[in-house]
C-alpha cells in the first residue's frame, strides 16, 4: 500500500510539473468529447441539400419539387438547369443529389405511361446518400399514389379498394432498439468510448515508457525491485489516468442519456462499471506495451496500431458477421468489440445484466492480467539500466 502511495504521489507532482502531460488526462479528453457530442447533437441529419432539374415544368413537376422540399430530411437548394451544372455540383459537394424530372413527364403520367424521375446521388457518401434515396423514394411514392387513387376515383372506384388493389401485399415495418435512426445514440456512443480506448493505451504507454525515456526506472522502482512493490508501484502511477479517463467516460454517458433524456432500456450502472473496466485494461495494455518494447516511441506506434482501428474492426460501422473470417478473429481479440456489444446490449435492447457478466469477467481478467505481466518486465528492465533512454 505504501508504494502504491508513494508512487501516486510521485506522478501527481510530475504531472503538476508538466502541464501538457496532465492536459492530455483531464481537458484534452473531455474537449475531444464535447465536439464529437457537439457533431451528433442534432441526432437525426435534416435539410440535406439536393439539386432539382425539372425539364418540364409542369403543375406535377412543382408538385413534386414542393413535395421533396417539404420532407424533414431534404432540402431542395437550387434548380440545375443541365447535366454539366448537376455533375459539378455533386463533385463539389455543394448538394449531395439531383432529382431529375423529365420533359413531358406530366403528359406521359396523365396518359397512364409510366412517369420516370432520376436521383442522381453520391454514392461515396453512403450515410448521405441512403437518407436521400429514402426520403426522395418516399416523396415520389406519395405523389404517385396519389395520382393513382383520384385516377382510380374517376373511374368511380373508392378510395379503400382502390388501396387494396394498388398495394395487395403490405410489407410492416417494425422498428425495434434506437426507432428514430438518432445517429447520437447510435454513433456517438460509441466513438466516444473508442476515442477514451485510444487516449487510454497513449496515456498508459506515455506513463511507463517516459520512465524509461529519462532512465528514471531506479528512481520510480528503487532499487530492490521486489515484485509487490514494483506491482504497488504501477498501479500508483496507473491510478490518475485511469481516474481522469474514466471520470471523462461516465460524465459523456450521463450526458448523452439522462442529460438529453434518453432512458436507457438496461443498467446505466453496468454500462459505467464496464466503461472503468475498459479504460483500466486500456491503461494497462498501454504500459504493457511500454514494457516490452522499452521505447517510448515504439509504444506509441503499437498503441496507434492496435487502438486506432478498434471502432472499425468493433461491429458498429460494419457489420461483424460480414467480415472476412480473419478479421473477424481480429476483431474479437479486441476489447473494445466487447465492450460496445455490452454497451449496445444495455443502454439499446435492455439486455440481462446476466448475458453480459462474461463479457465484465473478462475484461476484469485482461486487465489483471496486463498487470501481473507488466511486473516481472519492469523487473527485467530494472536490472537493465544500458536499455534505458530509448526514445
Amino acid at each position: 500500500m505504501n508504494s502504491i502511495v508513494h508512487s501516486a504521489r510521485r506522478e501527481a507532482r510530475r504531472l503538476r510539473r508538466s502541464p501538457w502531460d496532465l492536459a492530455m488526462i483531464t481537458w484534452v479528453p473531455l474537449l475531444a468529447v464535447a465536439l464529437l457530442w457537439w457533431i451528433f447533437s442534432a441526432g437525426v441529419p435534416h435539410g440535406l441539400p439536393i439539386g432539382v432539374q425539372d425539364e418540364d415544368h409542369s403543375a406535377l413537376s412543382r408538385q413534386l419539387t414542393r413535395m421533396l422540399d417539404a420532407t424533414p430530411g431534404l432540402h431542395v437548394a437550387r434548380p440545375i438547369s443541365g447535366s454539366l451544372e448537376a455533375q459539378a455540383a455533386l463533385r463539389s459537394t455543394d448538394i449531395y443529389a439531383v432529382v431529375v424530372i423529365p420533359r413531358d413527364f406530366a403528359r406521359d403520367v396523365k396518359q397512364g405511361h409510366v412517369g420516370n424521375v432520376t436521383l442522381l446521388h453520391n454514392a461515396q457518401l453512403g450515410t448521405h446518400s441512403g437518407l436521400i434515396q429514402r426520403d426522395a423514394r418516399a416523396a415520389v411514392g406519395t405523389l404517385s399514389a396519389g395520382v393513382e387513387l383520384s385516377a382510380r376515383a374517376r373511374r368511380g372506384e373508392s378510395a379503400q379498394a382502390a388501396r387494396v388493389t394498388m398495394d395487395p401485399i403490405h410489407t410492416q415495418l417494425v422498428g425495434l432498439f434506437n426507432v428514430a435512426g438518432n445517429y447520437e445514440q447510435f454513433l456517438a456512443t460509441g466513438l466516444i468510448p473508442a476515442l477514451l480506448h485510444i487516449l487510454a493505451m497513449t496515456a498508459g504507454a506515455w506513463a511507463v515508457g517516459r520512465e524509461l525515456r529519462d532512465r528514471s526506472l531506479g528512481d520510480w522502482l528503487g532499487q530492490r525491485g521486489q515484485p509487490t512493490r514494483t506491482a504497488g508501484a504501477l498501479a500508483g502511477k496507473l491510478l490518475w489516468p485511469w481516474l481522469s479517463l474514466t471520470l471523462v467516460g461516465l460524465l459523456a454517458l450521463m450526458g448523452l442519456t439522462w442529460g438529453r433524456g434518453w432512458h436507457a432500456s438496461g443498467s446505466i450502472a453496468w454500462v459505467a462499471a464496464a466503461l472503468a473496466l475498459l479504460v483500466g485494461l486500456s491503461v494497462a495494455l498501454g504500459a504493457l506495451l511500454a514494457t516490452l518494447t522499452r521505447s517510448l516511441r515504439m509504444a506509441l506506434s503499437c498503441v496507434g496500431f492496435f487502438s486506432a482501428p478498434a471502432f472499425a474492426f468493433s461491429g458498429v460501422a460494419f457489420p461483424l458477421l460480414a467480415m472476412p473470417a480473419s478479421a473477424r478473429t481480429w476483431a474479437l481479440a479486441m476489447p473494445f468489440t466487447h465492450y460496445i456489444a455490452l454497451q449496445t446490449a444495455q443502454l439499446q435492447m435492455g439486455a440481462p445484466i446476466a448475458a453480459s457478466a462474461s463479457t465484465m469477467a473478462g475484461l476484469l481478467l485482461a486487465t489483471v492480467l496486463a498487470l501481473l505481466l507488466c511486473v516481472p518486465l519492469l523487473q527485467a528492465a530494472l536490472g537493465q539500466p544500458q536499455t534505458w533512454g530509448k526514445r
